[in-house]
């Protein structure tokens, strides 16, 4: 197996792969978005259930040895691959992709919150996202003891998160120092903001609040949140942004 230049950690067992592809509804009519193939465990599952996998790869070499694998379904077009970092990835003008669809991926972990922002909050969103992360960022992310970050609350403005899986840090070569989850987020729109000026209010005042996080939202927002509207809304001004809900912050901002 080609050694990892990238941070990667690709993934070697097919029971794994079947696991993701299931965490999601996908049928014969959904188009995949598959972020960071690798050897093409992953893809080989998603070809089975998907009508078409647009496959985004940097690394060059696994780029050739996949169309090896793979020439056939890239011959039939149900595989496309394209050889770019998908930070530099735009899915609104991306020519390949359905109107509608859905985002799997095995990304390496250190770029995980940048991916997730960067498709919840693109033009063109995906309906559903599968992705594997380190297990204690889904963990975060669920916000089970509803304890916000900045992340869960910006994955909660979109969509509905759920931690589907741990995944064993023995699954992935080479393994990670940490165990991973298959981390699923579903019912992706808008419909929560009102207007676009309203999601870029919310997203500036929870930027705002969250990048001094030890301070109350009384201090930090004062010169952005009237006192009134704290009282409307039920939020003190001695509370923390972890501690707010995500309806909380929608009324403080609308």
């Amino acid at each position: 197996m080609k050694k990892p230049k990238l941070g990667q950690h690709f993934l070697t067992r097919p029971e794994i792969a079947t696991w993701v592809a299931q965490s999601i509804t996908l049928s014969d009519k959904t188009t995949v978005l598959e972020i960071g193939p690798g050897h093409g465990i992953l893809t080989q599952e998603l070809l089975k259930v998907a009508k078409k996998v647009v496959a985004v790869e940097k690394d060059a070499e696994l780029v050739t040895e996949l169309k090896k694998t793979f020439s056939a379904e890239i011959a039939s077009g149900k595989l496309l691959l394209l050889e770019e970092d998908v930070r530099d990835f735009d899915p609104s003008v991306c020519s390949h992709l359905d109107p509608t669809y859905t985002l799997v991926a095995n990304i390496p972990y250190y770029i995980t919150g940048f991916i997730i922002r960067q498709f919840l909050t693109s033009k063109k969103q995906p309906d559903a996202i599968a992705i594997l992360v380190q297990k204690e960022v889904a963990l975060r992310i669920v916000a089970k003891n509803n304890k916000h970050s900045l992340l869960s609350l910006s994955v909660y403005a979109y969509g509905t998160p759920k931690l589907c899986k741990v995944v064993k840090a023995g699954a992935f070569s080479p393994p990670p120092k940490v165990d991973s989850a298959i981390l699923s987020i579903e019912g992706i729109s808008r419909n929560r903001f009102k207007s676009t000026a309203q999601e870029e209010r919310f997203f500036e005042t929870a930027r705002t609040a969250f990048s001094q996080k030890r301070k109350t939202l009384g201090a930090t927002l004062k010169k952005t949140i009237e006192p009134k509207d704290f009282i409307r809304c039920a939020v003190e001004k001695k509370t923390r942004p972890e501690d707010v809900s995500l309806e909380q912050w929608l009324c403080l901002v609308n």
